[in-house]
């Protein structure tokens, strides 16, 4: 039997280890759709409320583990709704290859209903890999580059297929001139090791270290034990890029947690005084909160593009961080007893020691009516060791990136780059789908629960029932406020809050659950939500935590300065409308870091 373009391209697709395609409809993909709907076809369509969800639902997927994610929409307007979870791909190096549909062949050109010039569109995006197919002997062709760059590169890709060319009989491309065949379905990636020389030159320089600071990012995500090894060997410290957070335990005393603007104490402690700084698998575009330049520095990364982009490093390994670390290792000169180096690691352990302390003792500070930093001090213990957790973007980042201890086999994310609004959610969804026996938790602001959330609860409601462990928690920070946009006004700019912009509409978020058929909870006492967290992580369905919690508790960086202190300062001198809670909260929330006793 013959076969059309759209069911050799679900075919192909099968081949290539998909399973799901994250998606909406329209008449663009009505021959993929059809063959999708075929009696017997294994490839499952996961309808989301909007393309821009289905794009960030592939790359939650890829994000936990079931790469490359794969997301499908309609011609023109269908297309463009994917550019942000596409661009939230790019930035963050996940695979997601992106199908979209197009005006018919013969409509190019014509100003058709719904024609846009998807090809230029996408070429950004795709980092240059967006393609039409435009017979059938191209497809196989076009299609399986766009999955091996996508997993080669770590980007998404984009393959357009207008409508009449899917509902086309497939020909495959023939041994003939101007024809491009291709291989079979599958990609092995290699390992990449360093040259042996720049090995030699990197343990010279870390060998000569007494306190040696380690960063990691999402690049060291396969090198666990060898990370480990060499915080062993030097005695030094590892702090964490926010897409690293799981990379490695919180357990450990040595760990720092995570750096940057939403990082810890000890990690701008370690930064600050060490003297040789080992990056692995780390893009933190940060660079103020890296060391003072001059310290003696090492980076090991698989992708030389970013090589010494945020630090002038000394020395540079190109290659696979395990592989690299596992080179590396044999010849660091391993001191126990060295007593720099023993007092180097002690005091990154009484620093951590006491930064725990000061979370608990900021924690239980009193709101009005909770404080949000109470929810993930609670929430934190009980997660289980296998938990997946997502945050979206806002001051529920703060306070994922601080108070969640990773350990055992969890996994957590969230945009780390483009930083996007509305990805918590639907990055849930995917993770749910990589991985159905795993519970999870999506942490996030109610900005992002109306821009978006709400309408994707709808989606977790269709299809919760597939999964194995039913346990999804949406815990919603529910404020009225733009709450990281308010505080950036203040501290960034020394603007008082303008009401008119960062006031939202009071929405019954429970009640919304509830309504669909989810499990909805109402938290306006602190001392209800770890009996809440415990409910909702034993529920036989998603639940969401409505938490209504303090908008006036500061997300204080580890370290304020000058300028930071007095525009937040001038804001409130201007006549913010929440100056007396935001200077009496914010002097509290602060000496709970300054003093070590319980206030």
């Amino acid at each position: 039997m013959t076969q059309t373009v759209a069911e050799h391209l679900v075919q192909r697709l099968r081949h290539w280890g998909v399973r799901r395609v994250y998606g909406y409809p329209g008449d663009g993909i009505n021959g993929i759709l059809a063959a999708l709907g075929r009696p017997g076809e294994t490839l499952e369509f996961i309808q989301s409320r909007h393309e821009e969800m289905a794009a960030f639902e592939a790359v939650g997927q890829a994000k936990f583990g079931e790469a490359p994610g794969v997301c499908l929409a309609t011609s023109g307007p269908g297309a463009i709704h994917l550019l942000n979870g596409l661009y939230d791909a790019k930035l963050d190096h996940v695979p997601v290859v992106a199908i979209v549909g197009q005006t018919a062949r013969s409509a190019i050109g014509g100003a058709y209903q719904q024609e846009v010039d998807l090809q230029t569109l996408m070429q950004d995006v795709a980092g240059g890999y967006a393609w039409t197919v435009m017979v059938p002997e191209q497809l196989p062709n076009v299609l399986d580059r766009a999955f091996r760059t996508a997993v080669a590169d770590r980007r998404p890709t984009v393959v357009i297929v207008p409508g009449d060319l899917q509902e086309e009989d497939y020909r495959p491309p023939a041994h003939a001139f101007k024809n491009v065949p291709s291989s079979r379905p599958g990609l092995a990636a290699p390992t990449v090791a360093p040259p042996v020389e720049e090995v030699r030159r990197a343990a010279d320089v870390i060998n000569a270290g007494e306190r040696v600071a380690i960063l990691v990012g999402q690049g060291a995500r396969d090198a666990r034990a060898e990370v480990r090894e060499l915080a062993e060997a030097t005695r030094g410290g590892v702090a964490k890029a926010l897409l690293g957070k799981d990379v490695f335990e919180d357990d450990p005393g040595y760990v720092t947690g995570a750096i940057g603007l939403l990082g810890t104490r000890p990690s701008w402690e370690m930064m600050r005084d060490c003297d040789t700084l080992v990056i692995v698998g780390s893009n933190l575009p940060y660079s103020q909160f890296l060391p003072e330049f001059g310290k003696r520095a090492v980076q090991i990364d698989i992708d030389p593009r970013i090589i010494g982009m945020r630090y002038p490093t000394e020395v540079n390994l190109v290659g696979d961080a395990a592989a690299a670390l596992r080179m590396l290792l044999p010849l660091l000169d391993r001191r126990p007893r060295d007593r720099a180096r023993r007092r180097w690691r002690e005091t990154i352990e009484r620093n951590v020691r006491r930064w725990w302390d000061t979370l608990e003792r900021q924690a239980v500070l009193d709101a009005d009516p909770v404080n949000p930093m109470r929810i993930f001090h609670e929430l934190a213990p009980q997660l289980p060791t296998n938990a997946m957790i997502t945050s979206d973007s806002g001051s529920a980042a703060n306070w994922y990136a601080r108070f969640i201890r990773m350990r055992g086999e969890m996994r957590g994310t969230l945009s780390g780059t483009l930083a996007t609004m509305g990805c918590g959610v639907p990055y849930a969804i995917g993770a749910k789908f990589a991985h159905p026996d795993r519970p999870a938790v999506a942490l996030v602001g109610d900005g992002a629960m109306q821009m978006n959330g709400l309408a994707e609860l709808i989606t977790i409601a269709r299809y919760y029932p597939r999964w194995t462990d039913p346990r999804l928690v949406v815990c919603v920070l529910h404020n009225n406020d733009l709450n990281q946009v308010t505080w950036e006004e203040r501290a960034m700019t020394g603007s008082p809050k303008t009401s008119f912009s960062q006031d939202l509409p009071d929405i019954g978020y429970a009640a919304f659950a509830t309504a669909i058929g989810l499990t909805g909870l109402e938290i306006d006492d602190p001392d209800r939500l770890a009996p809440a967290w415990s409910r909702a992580l034993a529920a036989d369905r998603p639940v969401v935590l409505d938490v209504r919690c303090d908008p006036n508790i500061p997300p204080i960086p580890p370290h304020a300065d000058f300028d930071q202190i007095r525009d937040t300062a001038k804001a409130l001198a201007l006549g913010d409308p929440d100056r007396a809670a935001v200077a009496t909260k914010g002097a509290r929330t602060k000496l709970r870091e300054l003093i070590p006793l319980r206030l």
